[in-house]
Order: structure tokens, then sequence, then C-alpha cells
């Protein structure tokens, strides 16, 4: 592996939370779940891996675009977005995790994710090697609170709910955060605004059609 800069401070003793995503676009949920777990873990710093391309959905936004965005949102002195997928060359988070982990070996990791996304984490590839890493920090979105009780990591590893230690658990190890629930997603907020692009496309085309 090529030697990597890392994208921010790095010290024997630091735990840093990974939220990895396409981000297409950037939006508050994203920075719902970092700030909740940076706040509640006592987390060091969070790092947004925006992903050249996610296997499980179709072709993003420019990889430019979506990281402006992401730094854009990301407005937080603990919150570091970086291309650092782009610069290992790795396409899944397995592989992600497992190269993070050899050139940073000072620093403790933890996988963030929304509830969202743990209903579908079962479909990652070699998901079970990546709860095996890293303890994996669950945030409660909305429409998908019984992912807690019904994702397959949790049948498999069951699930500690946060109580008044931070202390996080050696992998595998699942924690599940509540708190006030974000609403926002990436899906609706592309759809939102292809809506408005064609609102703009037939509106003008209405001026047009119509009489001087």
């Amino acid at each position: 592996m090529n030697w990597i800069k890392p994208p921010g401070p790095v010290a024997k003793g630091l735990t840093i939370g990974l939220l990895g995503g396409s981000f297409d676009p950037a939006h508050d949920g994203h920075l719902y779940v970092s700030l909740t777990a940076l706040k509640r873990l006592g987390l060091d710093y969070v790092w947004w891996l925006v992903s050249p391309g996610n296997p499980l959905k179709g072709a993003p936004s420019p990889f430019e675009k979506r990281l402006a965005g992401a730094r854009t949102m990301a407005r937080h002195p603990r919150l570091i977005v970086t291309d650092i997928e782009r610069q290992l060359g790795t396409r899944y988070t397995s592989d992600t995790v497992a190269a993070l982990q050899r050139r940073f070996p000072q620093v403790r990791f933890v996988w963030l994710m929304g509830s969202d996304n743990l209903e579908n984490f079962h479909l990652w590839r070699n998901w079970r090697q990546i709860a095996a890493r890293l303890p994996l920090v669950v945030v409660q979105r909305p429409g998908s609170i019984l992912a807690a009780v019904n994702a397959a990591p949790i049948r498999r590893y069951g699930v500690r709910r946060f109580g008044k230690s931070r202390a996080l658990n050696a992998p595998p190890a699942i924690l599940v955060l509540d708190g006030a629930r974000n609403t926002q997603s990436a899906t609706q907020l592309r759809s939102v605004s292809r809506k408005s692009v064609e609102r703009f496309f037939v509106g003008n085309a209405t001026k047009k059609e119509s009489p001087a």
C-alpha cells in the first residue's frame, strides 16, 4: 500500500468515527449522525469517507461535486471530509477499513451509520469482517426504528443501548444511539432536486407558449 497522508490529526489514543457513503448529496442526516456520535460517545473526530462509487447504488453525481458539497455541509472543527477511499483505490468498505487500520494502527476506528443503513448492512461485501474489525455505532433514523430489532447483524451479534458509560466494547459489538431523529435523506433530496428542475422547464415552456 502506498503511503497515504492522514486527512486530520492521528495519534495514539484517538477514537475516530468513520461515516462512509456517496454523499449524493450530503445532508442534515449525515450531520446529525456525526454530531450525535461525537457528543454522546466523546469521539475525537469523525471522518466522512466520500466514496468514488457505491456498489449497491447506481451511478452517482460527479465525485468532485459530491466532495465539495460534503465539505460545505460539514462545517465543524471535528468533522473531516476526505477522499481517502479514492487515494487508497478501495471500492468496498471492508477493504477501506482494513487499509485504514493498517495505515493508522495507533487510532481506534468506529464505524457510524444511520439505522436506515443497518437494514441492508448484510448486503455489504464481507459485512461480517467489517463487524469483526471495529465497533458499529447505529444512530436511529425515522422509518427504520425496527432495524435495531430485525436487521441481520443485530440477530447475529445482539445490540447494546447507550448508557452512562462511553466505553465501546471490543468488536463485534453494535451500539444503538437514540435521540431526536432527523428526517432528511439523500434520496429525498435528489427527488426534490429533480422535481425543481422539471418545474423550471415546464414553467418556462408555458411562458413561451403564452401569447405576447
